[in-house]
C-alpha cells in the first residue's frame, strides 16, 4: 500500500487534475485496498477527497465500515458532486 500512496502522490503532482480510479482483482483484493483506505482515511483526507462505488451503483465520498466495489479519489481541489 505505500507503493501505491508513493506513486498516487507523485502521479498527482505531476497531473494535478487527474481522477484516479481503483479495484482489486478480486473481492478479497478490494477489500484490502478499503481497509488500506479507512487506516489511512486521516492522511488521505488531508490532501485527496475519496469515493466508493457501492454496490447500488451509486458513487458516494467513502464511508467507513461499507462495502465499495471500486474506489476514485482526486485532489481536493477538483472536488465535485458525483
Amino acid at each position: 500500500m505505500a507503493t501505491v500512496a508513493s506513486t498516487i502522490y507523485t502521479f498527482t503532482e505531476k497531473y494535478p487534475q487527474a481522477w484516479i480510479f481503483a479495484t482489486g482483482s478480486t473481492t478479497a483484493r478490494t477489500r484490502l485496498y478499503r481497509m488500506g483506505i479507512t487506516n489511512n482515511l486521516s492522511e488521505i483526507s488531508e490532501d485527496f477527497i475519496i469515493f466508493g462505488y457501492n454496490s447500488e451503483g451509486i458513487w458516494e465520498k467513502f464511508v467507513i465500515g461499507k462495502l465499495y466495489e471500486a474506489f476514485l479519489l482526486t485532489e481536493k481541489e477538483n472536488e465535485i458532486e458525483l
